[in-house]
């Protein structure tokens, strides 16, 4: 594929510096390390590559998992997200991030329950990719993101859905919100009908989060 598109690019008179810097290759680039990982790491699929995190005792809460598979965590950038990917077997990469990191982190679950969650419902699901996506977000993979780096769900969305389009179309209970107001509705002085509220109070929920991997590091 790598050769396909660089024959291809340079039949077209592209610039080496300009293709190789491409998204699709660098995409190319992180599925072939993610194989490479899995093959000569493969307790990964289940176990993280960083041993010591296997000392965070992260038992699976059976009701948040379930809201958060559901999209009810009353966390709209969460939900209109895992809706999506109930609706279509699909969900942009940014999302994914974002309801990961309040998967492991928010709400202190289990990587590998949000694993198997996207494995059983993404159409593009790979093993190799979906493990190496999932403990970089969780902090205990390779090159992983680190651990006090938590998504915040509502200036995620506020960046990259302003106006609420979006959460909008995934949650209509949040269609008489108006604008970023949908973003955290809690905020709006009212409940909208039908739609729950959060799971986690989500600066606590991060400073949890943050003391939980703090204990994880040691002195």
């Amino acid at each position: 594929m790598w050769a396909a598109t660089a024959a291809a690019a340079r039949a077209r008179g592209l610039e080496e510096e300009t293709w190789r810097a491409s998204t699709f290759l660098t995409e190319l680039g992180w599925r072939e390390f993610a194989h490479h990982l899995l093959y000569h790491f493969p307790h990964t699929s289940r176990a993280p590559l960083r041993p010591e995190f296997a000392r965070l005792s992260r038992g699976t809460d059976a009701r948040l998992l379930e809201a958060w598979t559901r999209g009810r965590t009353g966390i709209p950038m969460v939900d209109a997200g895992m809706r999506e990917l109930w609706g279509s077997g699909w969900m942009h990469n940014r999302v994914r991030m974002i309801v990961a990191s309040f998967l492991t982190k928010n709400l202190l679950q289990p990587w590998q329950d949000g694993a198997d969650w996207f494995l059983d419902t993404l159409v593009d699901a790979d093993l190799a990719s979906n493990t190496l996506g999932w403990q970089w977000t969780a902090g205990c993979g390779a090159d992983a993101a680190p651990y006090f780096r938590i998504f915040n769900p509502v200036t995620q969305g506020m960046k990259f859905d302003p106006e609420g389009h979006y959460v909008r179309r995934w949650i209509p209970e949040l269609a008489a919100l108006e604008g970023s107001a949908v973003h955290a509705p809690w905020q709006s002085g009212t409940r909208p009908a039908g739609y729950p509220p959060p799971v986690v109070d989500l600066a606590a929920s991060r400073a949890q989060a943050l003391e939980a991997y703090a204990r994880l590091r040691g002195p």
